[in-house]
């Protein structure tokens, strides 16, 4: 790894995505993903109203978090 791009924490980046879905990816560079994570996560919490959402929003929420922590390693590797 050069020392042009900063080094991502991963666990900066799944504490983020446990705050709020979709930080952790806006945190490791990943804007559009971010966003659309953000975006399925408040379908997910209308979807609350059909009961479909106590089982959708917990779920997405903790695929999220492991998705931003990989994400940060993946990029740490150089995986850009």
């Amino acid at each position: 790894m050069t020392g042009q791009y900063p080094m991502k924490s991963p666990g900066v980046a799944a504490v983020l995505s446990a705050l709020w879905t979709g930080l952790g990816q806006i945190y490791n560079g990943q804007i559009g993903k971010g966003i659309l994570f953000m975006i399925i996560q408040m379908i997910n919490a209308l979807l609350f109203f059909v009961l479909i959402g106590f089982i959708t929003y917990p779920i997405f929420w903790i695929f999220g978090m492991i998705d931003a922590y990989k994400s940060a390693e993946a990029y740490n590797r150089g995986d850009r």
